[in-house]
């Protein structure tokens, strides 16, 4: 369980307080006014700021005081966190040595990675010679080799067209399901909420909110939520 205890994050004139759980395998959208702070939530979680107080538990263990690579999770961004000057195949093998140098058994399981993304024979390409997809599929390889049991994407398909951003939903689906892994994804839109995910945190007004059923949520969403969809 992902657990966020008495949270208080203050960054100049801005505040976010969170005291809420996550279930195990759970997938959670993220979403809320522009500026409420979905990014910053997301960012405490990962490591990347810092909390003024409380603190944040992996399976009641506190990870708030580790580095952000040493925390149990992945995360990616919308620009898919890849180095434009190394091949597809390097990219994704950050995931297993930041220094690259693998193992016959790693390599190996760099090209199995790419090759359930759908980007084998890609390998020696750079991100510049990819598509929008294909470079949407290999952040999703290093995510799913570096097997870690949280999942925080902070609106990676937002810039893809519906049809290719459907495809990369239902593969974080299989990889959530092959994986168990608990999922936080930060979207405004809620026809993603509803493809991906069965709960919705609502980031309002200076407070993350406990997660609540995406449907019945939509469905009679809150004063703050209904003015964000309009």
């Amino acid at each position: 369980m992902l657990r966020l205890e008495k949270t208080d994050i203050t960054l100049a004139n801005f505040r976010l307080q969170a005291d809420l759980s996550i279930a195990d395998g759970a997938r959670v959208a993220v979403m809320g006014p522009s500026g409420a702070g979905k990014s910053t939530l997301i960012g405490a979680v990962a490591g990347f700021v810092p909390l003024r107080s409380g603190q944040v538990l992996w399976d009641e263990t506190r990870i708030d005081a580790l580095a952000p690579a040493k925390r149990p999770l992945s995360i990616l961004f919308q620009d898919n966190n890849l180095l434009p000057h190394l091949s597809v195949f390097d990219n994704v093998a950050l995931g297993v040595d930041p220094n690259l140098r693998l193992k016959p058994d790693q390599r190996a399981a760099v090209m199995q990675a790419l090759a359930e993304t759908g980007l084998d024979g890609l390998e020696a390409r750079k991100p510049g010679q990819l598509s929008g997809g294909q470079i949407s599929r290999a952040g999703l390889a290093r995510v799913l080799l570096r097997a870690r049991p949280v999942i925080l994407l902070d609106e990676p398909f937002a810039a893809l067209g519906p049809a290719l951003k459907r495809q990369m939903l239902d593969l974080v689906a299989r990889i959530a399901d092959e994986t168990g892994a608990t999922v936080l994804m930060i979207t405004h839109d809620p026809g993603d909420a509803r493809r991906l995910c069965d709960e919705i945190l609502l980031v309002a007004d200076g407070v993350a909110h406990p997660p609540a059923p995406t449907e019945a949520l939509l469905a009679d969403p809150p004063p703050a939520l209904k003015a964000y969809l309009g």
